[in-house]
């Protein structure tokens, strides 16, 4: 996890992904809803922070949703280590 964000979505985005996500459930706890990772969102950032709260080490700083790729499958999706390299400079 490199952070959180709501930013960027509008009411038919949240509606998708509302119903979306309630099709993927397969658990809860509470008000968190845990889903099978099927579904690649796109999200833009200004950069990468250190960050001694998320389990990554780092933050994304002012992400917001930008869309849902639905062109893409899972295995496509950047990976922690992408993150890194770009806060290290080296993306």
């Amino acid at each position: 996890m490199v952070g959180k964000t709501f930013k960027g979505l509008t009411d038919e985005m949240l509606a998708w992904q509302t119903e979306r996500f309630l099709q993927l459930q397969t658990g809860r706890d509470r008000h968190i809803v845990f889903v099978r990772p099927e579904t690649v969102v796109e999200v833009a950032f200004d950069g990468v922070l250190p960050s001694p709260v998320y389990r990554g080490g780092v933050a994304l700083r002012f992400a917001r949703v930008k869309r849902y790729r639905a062109d893409k499958e899972p295995g496509e999706a950047d990976t922690i280590e992408s993150i890194y390299r770009i806060f290290e400079g080296r993306a």
